[in-house]
């Protein structure tokens, strides 16, 4: 999750666009599909796949990618503090801009401008050209450019809006300004995470209700059986982007949704995708939206008070160098990004561990609502393949970069995990069937 007033308008700055493309599998029949997997024995195990060689060429590839990311993304910052470049366009930026909001708004913009500029290559090749080579994308250029655009303006309305007041906060209380961002940050986490599904991400693809209305009906009722009443189920037009799959589940109170991409709808069965709403259903269910922000909310106190003593020492050393001695002054942007970064380096693998743990029980909640083992693991073979995923990667990856447990090893808990089979309870039963409060 990305996030306002400090972090957001920051992290921004830092993003890499992702775009990959489009299946070319025919839309499937409800029906038709349920007949031909009525047979299938949910007891047989599912073997763990090996990786192809375009799928191990793209996961080594990847981990030297996003090294390449991390350093950029710090070496820049760098560069515009110690070549005393960020002072220079602040000095511009207070003749532009005259009246202090301005002036913020001036100098963001250009920083921006010369981001997105200087991070073209590498976002250009992350998002377009790599998809492509690796057979994942028919994505046209036209789109893949628009989505980039609309992601940099999106970039600047939020900066210019929001900027002044972590600014505002530094100026009039240099010792706790980082202890009142936190604070202030937390209804701020909830109005993003309420107006990310209806204002932001319809501006890159469109949202209908899922056209096969058998498995929408299927869907409904597998929603009701998990205790949510009046669930909305969307199908988002990832195709045009991508041929890879997911599913997700978004917003928070009247904005939750879930959200299934055209993509795997065309490539799973209709009890794969089933298992699938089921896992994004526990999601719902066990609030992991609002635990994901609080635990988000927690790691940024830490990374707040990081950044305050941090700078606060690199400012008395190198001021001269940097071409201002107070955080509260706007050429300090690159050094808080630079610090943001490093900060976000160390605390992610916290986050992480928890985005596994939320991850790990939405998969047990679909196999007690489901009991489609042999289901769930078959649709992460086929997810695997198609996505050219990597089912085992190694530590450095998973502390990293590792959001959910392993295809290998969720395939392996999807084979074992049968409580109802011993007459044990399931550890979420008590959700099931529930009666609208």
């Amino acid at each position: 999750m990305r996030h306002f007033i400090l972090i957001l308008s920051f992290i921004f700055l830092i993003r890499i666009a992702n775009a990959e493309e489009r299946i070319s599998a025919p839309p499937t029949n409800g029906s038709a599909i349920q007949s031909k997997v009525s047979s299938v024995d949910e007891n047989v195990p599912v073997p763990v796949p090996e990786p192809s060689a375009k799928a191990v060429q793209r996961y080594q590839s990847g981990i030297v990618l996003w090294f390449v990311r991390v350093v950029w993304g710090m070496a820049l910052p760098v560069f515009l503090l110690f070549g005393g470049f960020s002072a220079r366009l602040r000095d511009f930026a207070r003749r532009i801009g005259r009246h202090w909001y301005w002036m913020v708004c001036v100098y963001f913009v250009i920083l921006m401008l010369l981001n997105y500029g200087l991070n073209w290559p590498l976002r250009y090749y992350m998002g377009f050209v790599r998809p492509h080579a690796y057979g994942l994308s028919h994505q046209t250029f036209l789109k893949w450019f628009t989505d980039s655009l609309k992601g940099l303006g999106l970039t600047l309305v939020v900066g210019c809006l929001f900027l002044w007041i972590p600014y505002l906060l530094l100026k009039k209380s240099p010792r706790r300004w980082w202890l009142y961002a936190w604070l202030a940050m937390l209804p701020v986490f909830f109005f993003g995470a309420l107006v990310e599904p209806v204002a932001v991400a319809p501006l890159f693809n469109k949202f209908d209700s899922v056209k096969d209305k058998a498995l929408e009906a299927k869907i409904v009722a597998l929603a009701e059986k998990a205790g949510i009443h009046g669930s909305r189920v969307y199908e988002v037009n990832k195709s045009v982007d991508t041929k890879m799959s997911n599913a997700y589940v978004s917003g928070f109170m009247g904005t939750k949704r879930i959200v299934l991409w055209d993509t795997i709808i065309a490539q799973l069965n209709e009890r794969e995708l089933l298992f699938v709403m089921g896992h994004e259903m526990g999601h719902f269910v066990l609030g992991h939206v609002v635990k994901g922000i609080l635990c988000s909310w927690f790691l940024t106190l830490v990374a707040l008070y990081g950044i305050h003593i941090t700078a606060g020492v690199l400012i008395r050393r190198f001021a001269g160098r940097f071409g201002f001695d107070s955080l509260s002054d706007i050429a300090s942007l690159p050094l808080i990004i630079l610090l943001v970064s490093l900060f976000s380096l160390v605390l992610t693998p916290i986050g992480f561990v928890y985005s596994r743990h939320m991850e790990h029980e939405a998969d047990r909640f679909g196999l007690e609502l489901t009991h489609y083992n042999h289901s769930a693991a078959m649709g992460f073979v086929k997810m695997e393949r198609e996505n050219l995923g990597y089912p085992r990667p190694g530590m450095l990856f998973t502390i990293w970069l590792g959001t959910h447990p392993s295809a290998g090893d969720r395939i392996d808990f999807f084979n074992s995990y049968k409580p109802w089979e011993k007459g044990e309870p399931s550890k979420y039963e008590r959700y099931f069937g529930r009666e609208k409060q």
